[in-house]
């Protein structure tokens, strides 16, 4: 666990950068072999805007982890933050008491204050209106979301009290979970149930991009289920029932279209309506 932690401590971009590339590359290679909807649609076409999106999200990041590295840096030395009023600990539990926390207060809370405040939920459709979900639609974000996910990544690093090593691996097992539990693969039944116990796995997040309310307010998890476990967020659907989208944003066209979406947060409001079929 030390070598890992060192490793991430002082991680490369250009690593980074692999990492969101290859992970990318590797399940949309799977989807081919073993994809959850064997309906035909233009992949190429369909992953354009998201990889757009993928390069917009890489491009505000990266320049603004320097900020994540001082706030890190004070919290050490100031002896800062959750972790640091923690009695002391093995690395390995240090580690995963830090990602846990990170899971919550930099990703699922985000996600589901999202989803209730009008302004940013319009902001977060851009992810949404995908009418085909794989691994590409992972990093579907706004450009503006990308900065809200950030600031509440940094608030996570001062509650916490995390190290930039734990912040970096973070988010390197984020990039590759999100592209998982995106991915348009079929796992069997049993294993996709047990590793929904604990991760969130890809049925379990198709069921938050299921078009219509409840169920697109839940499964806001990122990496780790237990949160929807714990918030009662949780909701199990037949992944033959989902239909991909937002109910009341139904424009195919408009929905694949780069400028279109860059636009969308700032059209007017329409709430997800709501539908019981369980």
């Amino acid at each position: 666990m030390e070598a890992v932690l060192n490793y991430f401590e002082t991680i490369p971009s250009h690593h980074r950068a692999l990492i969101i590339v290859g992970g990318l590359t590797f399940f949309w290679l799977l989807e081919g072999i073993m994809p959850l909807f064997g309906k035909p649609y233009k992949k190429w076409k369909h992953a354009v805007p998201n990889i757009f999106f993928t390069i917009t999200t890489i491009l505000v990041n990266l320049p603004l982890a320097f900020l994540l590295l001082k706030s890190s840096d004070w919290v050490m030395v100031h002896n800062f933050g959750i972790l640091n009023w923690l009695p002391e600990m093995p690395l390995w539990l240090y580690a995963i008491v830090g990602l846990l926390l990170m899971d919550f207060i930099g990703a699922y809370l985000p996600h589901y204050v999202e989803h209730k405040v009008k302004p940013l939920w319009m902001v977060h459709l851009v992810h949404h209106t995908d009418h085909n979900v794989d691994t590409t639609t992972a990093n579907r974000h706004h450009p503006l979301e990308s900065i809200i996910r950030y600031v509440f990544t940094l608030v996570g690093v001062f509650v916490i009290g995390t190290p930039i090593a734990l912040v970096m691996l973070y988010q390197s097992l984020s990039v590759v979970a999100t592209q998982f539990n995106h991915a348009n693969i079929r796992l069997p039944k049993r294993v996709d149930a047990i590793l929904s116990y604990f991760i969130v796995s890809p049925d379990m997040h198709k069921v938050h991009h299921h078009y219509r309310l409840p169920y697109t307010d839940s499964n806001y998890g990122n990496i780790f289920s237990v949160w929807d476990r714990l918030c009662g967020t949780f909701m199990t659907l037949d992944p033959d029932k989902i239909i991909y989208g937002v109910d009341v944003f139904p424009d195919k066209k408009k929905n694949g279209n780069i400028g279109e979406l860059l636009k969308q947060p700032f059209q007017k409001y329409d709430k997800p309506t709501m539908h019981h079929d369980r």
